[in-house]
């Protein structure tokens, strides 16, 4: 989808038009949702547990299609398709919309078979196509370096930090467009996570970035659109520097100098 005209033209995503959800046991997780995801950028959906974020981030793929939902209306559209009719392959889906967790869940196998096994499941079986894809994931989630060598050895001999990279890669060796990140970078060391974040900056240039941050800081390190979610609403949106350096709602102020959350 693109709006506006001339210099002004910008590239929605995926657009969010009054989107609720209430989970069967009362809970009220998100309450008309608005809001646009710009392609091509990193999106930070930040605020107190609790807020509406990472359900946001299931919906976007429809991992809340496990969960046990009462009410779940409005549009989700990703271009132009609504990713909550029924009649939309999930699985195709899955593949177009990409998600890293919090805590980085390796396969039981080595570090290239993490990458080629989901390659394999869809038929792909040349050899020189799947070793390209290897590479070219890991260099993307800027691993390849120190790994290229060790290939064949357990993933779990990984660091903390190299896991949840390589959680990363497994995401990107499928092409999916967008890329949902909830909280990837909570469990690593300093260094570590400024790798993931500078992968990230690399990563927009192709892929289109959600992420929930797992601090204020990184948030607005980061982010180039920002929304500020509290209690299932979002309060306020806008570019990360309108609202990390000049928010018009209290509450987002008060969130962001540590006065609450």
């Amino acid at each position: 989808m693109r709006i506006g005209n001339g210099s002004q033209m910008t590239s929605i995503k995926i657009l969010v038009e009054h989107l609720n959800l209430q989970y069967s046991d009362g809970k009220e997780s998100l309450r008309d949702i608005n809001l646009d995801i710009q392609a091509n950028t990193i999106t930070v959906l930040f605020g107190p547990a609790g807020g509406g974020k990472s359900s946001l981030l299931r919906v976007f793929n429809r991992l809340n299609d496990l969960a046990d939902v009462k009410l779940l209306s409005g549009r989700v559209l990703l271009d132009d398709m609504d990713i909550l009719d029924l009649k939309v392959d999930v699985i195709a889906l899955r593949r177009r919309v990409g998600m890293v967790f919090a805590r980085p869940i390796v396969l039981p196998m080595s570090i290239k078979a993490n990458l080629t096994y989901a390659l394999e499941l869809t038929g792909e079986k040349r050899v020189s196509i799947l070793d390209e894809a290897v590479e070219k994931s890991l260099n993307q989630a800027a691993l390849w370096d120190e790994v290229k060598d060790r290939l064949n050895e357990p993933a779990i001999s990984l660091s903390g930090g190299q896991q949840q990279r390589l959680c990363l890669a497994r995401s990107l060796v499928l092409k999916p467009e967008v890329i949902l990140l909830d909280e990837p970078t909570s469990g690593l060391d300093p260094i570590s996570t400024g790798k993931v974040e500078v992968t990230l900056q690399e990563l927009k240039k192709i892929y289109t970035i959600v992420l929930v941050p797992h601090s204020i800081q990184q948030a607005a390190r980061v982010a180039d659109y920002a929304a500020f979610f509290l209690q299932g609403e979002v309060i306020e949106k806008g570019t990360g520097k309108e609202l990390f350096i000049n928010p018009k709602d209290k509450r987002t102020e008060d969130y962001i100098m540590g006065r609450f959350g």
